[in-house]
């Protein structure tokens, strides 16, 4: 869940951890997808009445949509905010070095642990494919690759460890 994800990575910055977020597509927002659709063309409507390249700046991207959600909770105009905008990081997918890392969930932003069963929600990635995301596709086309490689290294591993007990 979103909001759940965002506040918990907010805490951690401002705390002093260094955040990287990976797969932000995959993030869920609870409601229907019709409902949240319309609220986020709502948001992309507001602009600056004389000069809208002045801003605010609606982003796309569901990484960007996590670091904007996650800057709504932080001091950011200040030293101690900006230093803990700079140490978080948001990717779509999961990139080169941190395919290789393990990977840490937050519990209590889980969608099975938040969301009562039936209820609707949509993931980051399509809201964003729907306001005008273009890679939506590419990313998939990505993790798949990533998912492959990192399947044919456990493989591997697996029976690294198998030999090793014998």
């Amino acid at each position: 869940m979103l909001g759940r994800l965002a506040s918990t990575v907010a805490k951690q910055l401002l705390n002093g951890q260094k955040v990287v977020a990976v797969r932000c597509e995959k993030i869920c927002i609870s409601g229907g997808f019709v409902r949240q659709k319309m609220k986020y063309e709502r948001f992309r409507r507001k602009r600056h009445l004389t000069q809208p390249a002045k801003g605010p700046f609606h982003f796309k991207s569901p990484s960007k949509i996590l670091w904007r959600t996650i800057r709504g909770m932080i001091p950011h105009k200040t030293k101690r905010g900006a230093f803990a905008m700079n140490r978080l990081q948001c990717f779509e997918g999961i990139p080169a070095p941190y395919d290789k890392v393990k990977r840490v969930v937050i519990p209590n932003a889980l969608k099975v642990l938040r969301l009562q069963p039936g209820h609707k929600f949509v993931a980051l990635g399509d809201l964003s494919t729907a306001v005008g995301w273009k890679y939506g596709e590419v990313v998939e086309e990505l993790e798949a690759k990533r998912k492959e490689n990192s399947k044919d290294f456990w493989e591997a591993k697996k029976a690294d460890l198998i030999k090793m007990r014998k």
